[in-house]
């Protein structure tokens, strides 16, 4: 077979040997040039790269003159994310339009700002004519980031002024690409379960009056039911998912292609190309995965010990997909505990209850609970670990009845808010295109002639 198909022959594993051999750096010059692998020193502690006023994130707190680890915060423009969804979550309101606001334009909004604000999004949850059809109908790829990406880089064409990084044209890119988000990951994985899985296919039209969440699941369902605790409870994940500070990949990639001075369609692809790699978003996928592969090796799920030896078997490299990995616990940046989980558990278990899967949540809480000692007995390391964000968020997708296909998509529609408040803040603070140093480690060759060449 030959052309873009064209498989891996004999010939490219050769060459990729060839790479192999001449591309591979000593691990020993990283420390003896001083370089911040993955911008993180030995600690791992990020390197200041920039500043930031949209979120912050506090995992230690200086004690006696010194930095002591602490249970981890996460404030959205200075706000406690504990506050902000206490405050809504209170109001029995929907979040999502709020914490959006507040992300991109620095304040609260008032009640008349929050009403203008949700109804802007609302009039914006509206396609080019034919796109579905002309666009994501079309070559509907098994991946849904990969769809999301080639949906928004083809939206550029439809765009009267694409080029322009003026403020407001920017702005106005942000906020339509933050409403139509969840249509085109939806849509996406419609036309993906048609015409690849022979599925049914039937595309609804988001509604005005409802909230991001209920449109979600309004899309999502062939029967547009859903009840009240889970479009809350995707609500909630939304908010939690919208931002994390500017030092995580997909943000910094925002950051990074921003600087360029391209258009607004390529920093968001460029965005979730990051977003996509499974070191990043689709971290919630392996947890899923994982513990599927636990239930169906457990005899007894109350069994301690028997999670005790299973979680073992994971850190030695003896079960699941022996990468030696317990996903969902650590995180780079938390220690003791990641606030957006603490937060999202209190729902876990009540979604659970509904869906008549409590087995499933207690068994997630004894290795939330177990995890930690075992990690920390068989592992050297230089920071506490708890369960992070995406430990339970998969979970709470699966009860949702979302297909595992959107898991990353959903982070997405959230994290949309974020980096678009980093491209604004990118584009009014800083005219220089960023651009780190790599060291040559490799001597200087003469050219020889081809006749000559070994």
């Amino acid at each position: 077979m030959s052309g873009f198909n064209m498989k891996v022959t004999p010939e490219i594993e050769q060459l990729t040997k060839l790479c192999k051999e001449n591309s591979t750096i000593d691990t020993d010059l990283y420390q003896k040039y001083d370089v911040k692998r993955g911008l993180r020193d030995l600690n791992g502690k990020g390197v200041l790269a920039g500043l930031t006023q949209i979120s912050n994130i506090v995992q230690k707190k200086v004690v006696d003159g010194k930095e002591v680890p602490c249970d981890g915060e996460l404030y959205y423009r200075g706000i406690n994310i504990v506050d902000l969804t206490n405050g809504f979550l209170k109001e029995q309101r929907f979040g999502f339009e709020e914490a959006a606001y507040l992300l991109l334009f620095g304040k609260l909004p008032n009640k008349e700002q929050w009403k203008e604000f949700s109804e802007i999004l609302a009039n914006q949850r509206d396609l080019p004519t034919n796109f579905v059809r002309d666009v994501i109908m079309k070559a509907p790829s098994q991946d849904m980031m990969n769809t999301l990406s080639r949906s928004v880089l083809t939206l550029y064409s439809y765009d009267e002024n694409p080029e322009d990084i003026s403020l407001p044209n920017v702005l106005r890119q942000c906020i339509n690409l933050i409403s139509v988000f969840p249509m085109l990951s939806v849509y996406g994985y419609q036309a993906h379960e048609h015409y690849n899985r022979d599925g049914s296919l039937y595309i609804h039209n988001p509604r005005k009056d409802l909230s991001t969440a209920e449109n979600i699941l309004l899309m999502l369902r062939a029967d547009k039911q859903y009840t009240p605790l889970e479009a809350q409870i995707l609500d909630l994940a939304l908010v939690l998912h919208m931002e994390h500070g500017g030092g995580n990949n997909s943000t910094f990639t925002t950051h990074v292609v921003s600087s360029s001075g391209t258009d607004t369609y390529s920093t968001i692809a460029a965005a979730l190309g990051s977003l996509k790699g499974p070191k990043h978003g689709g971290a919630n996928i392996k947890v899923v995965s994982m513990f599927q592969d636990m239930k169906e090796n457990l005899k007894d799920w109350t069994d301690e010990e028997e999670i005790e030896n299973y979680l073992t078997k994971l850190l030695h490299k003896e079960a699941f997909d022996k990468r030696g990995l317990i996903y969902g616990m650590g995180h780079a940046v938390y220690s003791i505990s990641d606030p957006r989980a603490q937060i999202f558990k209190r729902f876990v278990e009540k979604l659970a209850k509904e869906k008549g899967r409590s087995a499933d949540y207690d068994l997630y809480a004894r290795v939330e609970r177990l995890a930690p000692q075992i990690i920390a007995r068989e592992r050297r390391i230089y920071k506490g670990v708890s369960a992070n964000v995406d430990f339970y968020s998969g979970f709470v997708y699966s009860m949702l009845g979302l297909p595992i296909e959107l898991y990353t998509p959903m982070f997405a529609i959230a994290r949309i808010v974020g980096w678009s408040a980093h491209r604004m803040e990118e584009l009014i603070n800083t005219d220089k295109i960023i651009r780190p140093a790599y060291k040559n480690i490799l001597e200087t060759q003469k050219y020889s002639p081809l006749e000559e060449r070994v």
